[in-house]
């Protein structure tokens, strides 16, 4: 794909075609250029009220995918054609599923729903239904908070398939590596990532060099602890020194072994937490969750 379809002069040029035609305030509007790799266009929109969106001609279901995760009422502004110029025109996503991108150009797209925040502990019940059995979102959020995760860094995400589609949401300069070691999870999982309109997820089924070659190299990485943890360690240490890592398991041998395991292998800062999460049932009886032991380290944690 061509990383310089819309450069900045074309944008300023688009910025200046919507600000004459519209009553846009363009110190609202987020710019995301989807011709790039790892942009998101549905978290974007979801999160942000104004959005100014490149695309290229070919992207023939854009406005069903937005409409199909509850974006329909969302307007778009637009023109026919691939130049700033002609009349503008206004519609619902809701009235443009059927058609799609004929040419490359830009688009205000303006979500007045939009949370102005990122997704943070999503309710289990809007991913994918399939193989996963998914985390609480109480828990997730913590896991979340502990993998310190910005725009741009890069993600290893273990058997965490909810963590992995969250993570991404968040990171939409970077790429999560999402690694699914059973075939039906790996199918769960390219559901979710179609479902959320994910460009940042790598799907793999094992950690090594063949699966990881050419890929992102991780700043951090999240994994359920297993019999293969402590080869996934030695890698991915081995690709990067100075990777962080948190570690989730529900073992309390696994939870108490990890401080030396973590050490022996140059980790610096280990810390180890426990959290439990009750829930209040219609009976008026509370419900204990699984408690989980988190573990955190790194060299410059």
């Amino acid at each position: 794909m061509n990383q310089e379809l819309f450069t900045n002069t074309h944008i300023l040029s688009w910025l200046k075609y919507f600000s004459d035609n519209s009553e846009i305030d363009l110190e609202h509007v987020r710019i995301l250029d989807i011709t790039r790799k790892n942009k998101n266009l549905i978290p974007t929109v979801e999160a942000h009220r104004c959005v100014l969106v490149f695309t290229e001609a070919g992207n023939m279901d854009i406005f069903y995918k937005m409409w199909d995760v509850g974006l329909g009422d969302c307007e778009v502004i637009y023109n026919e054609g691939s130049e700033p110029e002609g009349p503008i025109k206004r519609d619902k996503v809701s009235d443009m599923i059927d058609r799609g991108i004929n040419a490359s150009a830009g688009m205000i797209v303006l979500n007045p729903n939009a949370r102005n925040t990122i997704k943070f502990g999503m309710d289990n019940n809007q991913f994918a239904s399939g193989s996963v059995k998914y985390v609480g979102s109480e828990i997730r959020s913590v896991l979340i908070s502990k993998m310190k995760i910005h725009e741009s860094k890069n993600l290893c995400v273990i058997s965490g398939e909810s963590i992995a589609v969250e993570a991404a949401m968040m990171c939409g300069e970077g790429t999560v590596i999402a690694v699914e070691y059973r075939e039906r999870d790996r199918e769960t999982m390219e559901e979710n990532v179609n479902r959320f309109g994910l460009s940042n997820v790598v799907i793999v089924d094992h950690v090594g060099e063949d699966t990881f070659a050419g890929l992102a190299v991780p700043d951090v990485t999240m994994l359920v602890a297993s019999a293969s943890l402590e080869q996934e360690l030695k890698f991915l240490t081995g690709i990067n020194p100075d990777m962080e890592f948190v570690i989730y398991t529900l073992d309390f041998k696994t939870a108490a072994s990890m401080r030396d395991i973590l050490t022996g292998i140059g980790l610096k800062e280990v810390n180890v937490i426990q959290i439990s999460v009750s829930r209040l049932k219609s009976s008026g009886v509370f419900e204990d969750q699984p408690a989980p032991w988190i573990i955190t380290a790194g060299v410059n944690r």
